[in-house]
């Protein structure tokens, strides 16, 4: 489910790309030096957002450095790191772990089953130092799991369960008048991605017969599914932003304004081409089949008239 917070490279000034890639790079030191190299292999943007949101909203001062990343190591990179990195950090793992625990029931999964159990004490650790934000998680991930398995068609009902989750994660901290935007915020956002991730995935879905929210839509009428599934997932980003103009972000404004505008719907834009590119190979393929049927046809009366 993640990967669908991200940025419009091409609309991003170079300036603001550097910056982003500089919380990118904080994120990924603060897994590392908090639990290791397992956890630099859960890194995603949608936490690198989360710090982005949080240093401009609580207008964090940044430890800025330039270090040699192994994986790039031609050059060196800036990275960025307050207090909300390694808050994101230790989010980015419960998130994960939880993700893993998802799959294992849902397939029995082999690999997260493994993976899983070398982040069991991190989790733990995490837990003790943020319960609420853990048993918000906990909860809305057992609920979704129920709903999908009882075959919920209520699309309110289970995207609203990841919306609860992440609500928890972005109020950070409890005290303070951007409390309820926050939760606002995160609430929308989260219901945004369940969306978007059942969006992309329902095709494949419902060839293994698996659940997913927007099914029953999409057979109902595949023409116009693609608008239908744009309309829902713009009134969630609509929701989100306007929570997020109402909070005083001036610093990073420009990058989460490109993220929540534009940036979010890459995804979305990507996967309507490839499923429409898809349909016109299947009609050009039904078309080569048909001026084909066509054509024995005439050949074969061309035959019998020769014989009469």
């Amino acid at each position: 489910m993640f990967g669908y917070i991200n940025i419009n490279k091409q609309e991003l000034s170079k300036e603001d790309l550097d910056t982003y890639t500089s919380y990118y790079c904080g994120l990924c030191r603060a897994l590392g030096e908090r639990f290791g190299k397992k956890g630099q292999l859960l890194l995603n943007y949608d936490c690198a957002f989360l710090i982005i949101l949080l240093s401009g909203l609580y207008e964090l001062d940044d430890e800025k450095a330039r270090f040699i990343c192994p994986l790039h190591p031609t050059k060196k990179h800036v990275f960025r790191m307050n207090e909300a990195t390694h808050y994101a950090a230790d989010m980015n793992v419960l998130l994960s772990y939880q993700n893993m625990m998802d799959n294992i029931r849902d397939s029995g999964s082999k690999q997260d089953s493994f993976k899983s159990r070398f982040l069991h004490r991190d989790y733990m650790r995490i837990l003790n130092r943020y319960p609420r934000q853990g048993k918000a998680v906990e909860n809305a991930v057992m609920s979704l799991w129920r709903a999908e398995k009882e075959g919920s068609e209520n699309i309110d009902e289970v995207a609203g369960y990841t919306g609860q989750m992440l609500s928890e994660i972005f109020l950070w901290k409890e005290e303070g008048m951007w409390a309820d935007d926050l939760k606002t915020f995160g609430f929308y956002l989260g219901k945004f991605i369940y969306l978007m991730d059942a969006y992309e995935d329902v095709e494949k879905d419902h060839k293994a017969q698996s659940y997913n929210a927007l099914t029953s839509a999409w057979l109902k009428n595949e023409e116009d599914f693609d608008t239908f599934s744009r309309l829902l997932l713009t009134s969630m980003m609509s929701e989100a932003a306007k929570a997020f103009e109402r909070m005083p972000v001036i610093q990073n404004a420009s990058i989460i304004r490109n993220i929540l505008y534009s940036g979010v719907w890459t995804r979305f834009q990507a996967v309507y081409a490839k499923r429409h590119r898809k349909d016109e190979k299947e009609e050009k393929k039904k078309e080569k089949s048909v001026a084909k049927e066509i054509k024995k046809a005439h050949k074969k009366t061309r035959i019998q008239r020769k014989k009469t």
